[in-house]
């Protein structure tokens, strides 16, 4: 039988990483708007942030495929369960390409990936103005598509909420499902 539930540990590292990896996105959209003296802050900020969000990815990939999940619910029709799926495998792919194209854009442009405490990532390559140059381009339209399935993301979590009134968003936060008149679940 499936839990009602996403585990406890996935629904952490889910309400953790949603404002990091918001974070990281503004913070990119400032750096790269920025010539000012904040753009060196930023910087410092983006770099480990990423490196973080990378280790939890992770973590969380690994969690998700040894834990049971609650099932999609069983009207729901079969475009929406293929449309959640891929959006779901679409986030994860990002969310672990985003860092590592990072990385190796950094390394590629011959920038030291240095996070706190001064310890610095090795470089995964060697410099490269050209190679450089196409990861950069690959970071900001991961960023952007990333953003874009983020919103999707969100508007389906309210259509389930608001229109469906069915149990997929009390699943992940972990509060009461919705309740049908006669006290049965809907």
């Amino acid at each position: 039988m499936k839990p009602d539930y996403f585990p406890l540990s996935l629904r952490i590292l889910h309400w953790v990483m949603a404002p990091l990896v918001l974070a990281m996105l503004l913070i990119g959209l400032g750096m790269v708007a920025s010539v000012s003296p904040r753009h060196a802050v930023l910087v410092c900020i983006h770099k480990p942030l990423g490196a973080a969000l990378l280790v939890l990815v992770l973590l969380r990939i690994a969690m998700r495929l040894t834990h049971r999940v609650p099932a999609l619910p069983g009207d729901m029709p079969g475009w929406q369960r293929l449309a959640a799926h891929c959006s779901h495998l679409a986030l994860y792919a990002m969310l672990l390409a985003q860092p590592l194209v990072g990385w190796t854009m950094q390394s590629a442009g011959g920038y030291p990936v240095v996070l706190w405490g001064g310890f610095e990532l090795p470089a995964l390559v060697q410099p490269s103005v050209q190679l450089h140059a196409v990861l950069r381009g690959a970071h900001s339209v991961i960023a952007y598509a990333l953003l874009l399935t983020i919103l999707l993301h969100l508007a389906a979590a309210l259509f389930h909420r608001l229109i469906r009134r069915d149990d997929v968003l009390p699943s992940m936060t972990g509060g009461a499902m919705p309740r049908e008149p006669g006290g049965e679940r809907s």
